[in-house]
């Protein structure tokens, strides 16, 4: 697959490392024409649009809600950036045998994960607008919760399912 129609993002043909990402995820935070008209954010549920794809690349604008939650999961093969446009994103990292740690993102500022990183990301108040970069593109993530006895469970989803917090029965019912 290629640019996008009507993409303005013009990254090079290879995979990009997560300064890149980073780079990348802060240009096009910093050109809204870009990714605005792509939003409704006044939906009443996260809404999210794809901006990019390639070979090597793809890149989303997500807009979000009060008490939104993507659960826990990784992004498989995938290295990623977020940039906060406006408003806060949290993000909770999983933490085996010790309280999760906790980053605020306020509007403005980006953070870039390898693909081994767990982690889940709300959005806890207000509204808040993101841009996300994955290098190679998702195809697949994990998703992650614990049953009843401790066990740690992941179900693997495309990256056409929407992320949400998920419940040990959801993970056996798949299995």
């Amino acid at each position: 697959m290629s640019k996008a129609v009507g993409s303005a993002i013009a990254p090079p043909q290879r995979p990009l490392d997560r300064a890149e990402l980073l780079a990348l995820v802060r240009d096009v935070a910093a050109h809204p024409g870009w990714w605005e008209h792509a939003l409704d954010e006044r939906a009443l549920e996260r809404s999210y649009q794809a901006l990019h794809r390639d070979a090597h690349l793809d890149v989303w604008a997500i807009a979000w809600r009060p008490e939104n939650d993507t659960g826990w999961h990784d992004h498989d093969t995938s290295s990623g950036a977020v940039c906060v446009v406006r408003g806060v994103l949290a993000e909770a990292v999983l933490r085996i045998g010790g309280a999760e740690a906790f980053n605020a993102y306020p509007g403005g500022s980006s953070f870039s994960f390898a693909p081994t990183h767990i982690h889940r990301l709300t959005c806890d108040s207000g509204r808040a607008v993101s841009i996300h970069a994955y290098s190679p593109p998702l195809s697949r993530l994990g998703q992650y919760t614990v049953d009843e006895t401790g066990v740690l469970l992941r179900l693997t989803v495309t990256d056409d399912d929407e992320l949400r917090p998920l419940d040990a029965q959801d993970v056996t019912v798949h299995a």
